[in-house]
């Protein structure tokens, strides 16, 4: 499986991955912010954006794996890797299963902890009706949840936005994803083993992954640092662009700001 990505930049290579239902698209404002500090890779994950959806089981470890594929097809051996939401999931399977590929991570608006029933129930729901349904139903189910009241309130134009890239989530990926993120496991135990720098970021207005979530997940890791984003919700890479660039910027500093090491 060969992701299709958007790239802009030079330098150390900084892979984003996107949140869930949305796709590299997201990312416009890191690849316009981050490309003068490093090489910004934003991929779409599988199903997603450009990129085929495939034929294999739903799993949080085979998008993994294909992030691993993309840092060989780029002829990297190592890069920053992070993601937002379904995004930081997956970078945490890639923690587990190809721990040697990473320089550091950022982790933002995302949980260490796997789905309770309830919302493993709620999970495959959404599945089930969005391929009966459509789309229609994460505008309904999903979408209120993802932009924090402060966007929600002054900032039209970024709900426009974000309802649109909700609107155009194939289907078939939604299900596919949905059903990843449900059978993934807790990643407490993946957080204390990294050796590598973490940063962790979130909105001070996400109520799907609070700042608790990301509080613990800071101490969990060794050496973990945590980053609030004021007036953003699970977005806050969409809400507020330039302060989670900064943050993003001084984390990648502290890496020198050269290219990594290439095959």
């Amino acid at each position: 499986m060969r992701l299709h990505t958007r790239s802009a930049g030079e330098g150390l290579p900084v892979v984003l991955l996107h949140a869930f239902p949305l796709s590299s698209a997201m990312w416009l404002a890191q690849r316009e912010g981050l490309a003068e500090t490093c090489k910004v890779i934003t991929p779409d994950l599988r199903g997603f954006g450009g990129s085929a959806l495939g034929e294999d089981e739903p799993s949080l470890d085979v998008m993994a794996d294909d992030v691993a594929r993309l840092l060989d097809d780029e002829g990297i051996d190592r890069a920053v890797v992070g993601g937002l939401s379904m995004g930081g999931y997956v970078t945490m399977a890639l923690c587990r299963r190809h721990p040697h590929r990473l320089l550091g991570v950022v982790l933002a608006d995302t949980k260490a902890s796997a789905d309770p029933e309830e919302a493993r129930s709620g999970r495959e729901s959404i599945a089930s009706d969005v391929l009966r349904e459509g789309t229609s139903v994460l505008v309904e189910r999903v979408l209120p949840g993802l932009l924090g009241r402060t966007t929600l309130q002054r900032r039209a134009m970024v709900s426009g936005r974000v309802r649109g890239l909700v609107q155009a989530a194939p289907p078939q990926a939604v299900a596919w994803a949905q059903r990843a993120m449900a059978a993934r496991p807790d990643s407490f135990d993946t957080l204390r083993a990294l050796r590598v720098p973490v940063l962790v970021i979130v909105g001070e207005e996400d109520e799907i992954a609070p700042p608790s979530a990301a509080g613990a997940m800071a101490e969990a890791a060794p050496d973990g640092r945590l980053e609030v984003i004021e007036k953003a919700g699970h977005l806050s890479a969409v809400e507020q662009p330039e302060a989670f660039n900064r943050a993003v910027r001084g984390f990648v500093a502290g890496f020198g700001g050269g290219p990594a090491p290439r095959r």
